[in-house]
This record gives structure tokens, sequence and C-alpha cells, in this order.
């Protein structure tokens, strides 16, 4: 089996160097550090975890807690925070969260406690006050992704703000009688996902001086969801709305192949509008709101690497605090004025 002196010797430099070459602890020229990998590369050495372990204090390991895996925002973040740790050398350990329960406990008691972390990762999860504390207990850096947490510089975008945007954006197009799909708040995700979403419609159609009677329709956070009451609202033409702001893209597509098979033509008969930046926007020609939740995992990646950077003689920066990634309005053939009553 290879050693750090065979690669030493191959690439004619001494020991100490070949080490930190090859664990990024400690300066060496470019060159040298080139020379080193090639060296390693071309013997085959791997350096061994548990001994970089014990040298460095690290373990090159991140634990991510999530609470889905299936749903597309969290595949993207997750996606994105795997080949952001790749890069830079950390492996991830995933723990898919569940509700409050007993499993849910014995992912913070034991395996977060007592396996070895350089940080955790916490994505769209509204931790309790005891899980905050046990993961500050650990002395490990902690990044949020999806909404505050006490004590931990979170990454999210502002719910509320967006959906008030996305209804801004059909009641700017002249439309009067606009309703919102969205998931419904007995089904809510953490940090009120729903709730705030809905928050955002109501706010901009009461500022328009629109009634908000009769204008929520609860589904589920899926394009299922979204076709099932999509056939329900769009049914009735006496009760039809114009324009819809959907809480995701997924529902908004459902939506739209509802009010397809209904025969309903959008945009020219109903605008629909959703958040996320789905891939599958474009193929509908969605009007949305982005929120691109890739650059959510690189940034969260990069903001537990800063806190690892930190002197080991430093105390360790528990200062909670919100970064607010802004959304961006796409506007695509979903959305136009609405349909001019005939003379």
């Amino acid at each position: 089996m290879s050693a750090i002196a065979d690669v030493a010797r191959l690439a004619g430099v001494a020991k100490a160097t070949a080490s930190r070459a090859l664990s990024g602890r400690g300066y060496v020229s470019e060159a040298t550090r080139i020379k080193v990998v090639a060296a390693a590369t071309e013997i085959g050495y791997v350096a061994s975890p548990n001994a970089a372990s014990l040298v460095t204090g690290r373990t090159k390991n991140v634990g991510v807690i999530i609470p889905f895996i299936s749903r597309w925002f969290f595949s993207e973040v997750l996606e994105s925070l795997e080949q952001a740790l790749l890069a830079e050398g950390y492996d991830m350990t995933l723990y898919n969260l569940p509700a409050a329960s007993a499993e849910r406990d014995r992912v913070f008691e034991y395996f977060l406690a007592r396996k070895r972390f350089d940080g955790v990762i916490s994505v769209g999860v509204a931790l309790s006050e005891a899980e905050v504390d046990r993961l500050h207990r650990l002395g490990r850096p902690l990044i949020g992704i999806g909404g505050p947490i006490r004590d931990v510089h979170t990454i999210a975008i502002d719910d509320v703000a967006t959906a008030r945007l996305a209804t801004e954006h059909l009641l700017s197009l002249g439309h009067v009688d606009v309703v919102h799909v969205g998931g419904d708040p007995i089904d809510e995700m953490d940090f009120q996902v729903h709730s705030q979403r809905l928050s955002g419609f109501y706010s901009a159609m009461r500022t328009a001086g629109r009634s908000t009677d009769g204008c929520f329709y609860p589904c589920e956070f899926s394009m299922p969801g979204g076709y099932a009451v999509g056939l329900a609202v769009l049914g009735d033409p006496r009760t039809r709305p114009t324009a819809i702001f959907a809480a995701s893209d997924e529902i908004a597509i459902g939506l739209i192949v509802a009010a397809r098979e209904l025969g309903i033509q959008v945009p020219a008969d109903l605008s629909v509008i959703g958040i996320d930046g789905h891939p599958h926007a474009s193929m509908f020609r969605l009007t949305t709101l982005e929120q691109h939740p890739r650059r959510q995992g690189r940034l969260a990646v990069s903001a537990l690497l800063t806190e690892l950077a930190r002197p080991a003689e430093a105390e360790l920066n528990v200062d909670g605090y919100l970064t607010v990634l802004p959304t961006n309005l796409v506007i695509r053939a979903s959305t136009s004025g609405p349909r001019q009553p005939q003379p």
C-alpha cells in the first residue's frame, strides 16, 4: 500500500510538504501542490481519513438534516450541497428527518450527537428549542436553509413578499377575479410556507382594494394537487376566475393541464403564475418567481466553510442572522391581460 513517504519521494519534496499539499493545511506553492497531487494520483495514494482526523481535528464530514428527499426543491438543494461539499473534499451524511416522533428524537440524541461531524446543515427544518440546544452543544457550526433558527445563520427567501409580487403581477395586467391555489394550512410545511404565501396574496389583494372572500383553494403541494383543484375551480364558467396565483410551479402546472382538458386557453381565458423556477416551468411557458434552490445550497456550504475556517482558538460564532435571497420574476406566456368582453 502506498504511503505519504512514497508520494514525497516521487514528487521530490519533504514528507511534511507532501502532507500539507494533500491536506490543504499549511502553505505550499501551487506548483508544488500540483506536483504532489500528480504523484499521489500516479501511485494511487489515498489519505487515511482517520489519520487525517487525528492530525487536523476534522472528520471532513458534514451532517445534513432534511424533511423530504423526493420533492423538487429539497432534491435540488440536496444535490447542490453534495456537489459543493465534494468539491471541497467533504463527505455528506444525510438524515431524512421525520416529523415530531421517537425516530426524530433518536436522530438528535444519538446520530448527530454521537457521530462526528465538522458541521451540520439543516434544510427546510424548523428546529425546536430543545433541538437547537442539542446541536449547539455539539460545538460545531450549524447552518440553516428555509427560515430563521435561533442563533443560527440561515438562508431563505421572503415567502410573503414573493407571493405579494406574484399577485401584483396578475393585478397589474388588469385582472379583477384573482384566486390563490396553495398548500393546505392543515398540512403546513416548516417555516409556515403555505400560510406565508397565502398572507402575501391577501396583502396584495387588499392593497388593491379587492375582496378576498372565497379566493383561496387549498390543495396538495404537487402537480396532481393542482390538477384536481383546477378541475373543480375551473369547471363552472359562471364562477371561473380569470387569473390564479399558484403557491408553487408544480401546482401551477397541474392547473394548466386541468385548464387544457376543460378547453380553457392559457393565457387568453386564464392567467397562471407560480413560485419556484421548476425545470418544467419553461416547457409549460409558465410565468414564475424563481427562488434558485441550488444557489441556496451553495451559499449554505460557503457559510459553513467560513465558520470552519475560523482559528481553532476562536469561539464558535453563534450570532444568528437571516440571509434573505431575492427572487426574480420570469414572465412567460401563461400570463396576459384578461380577455376583453365582446361588444
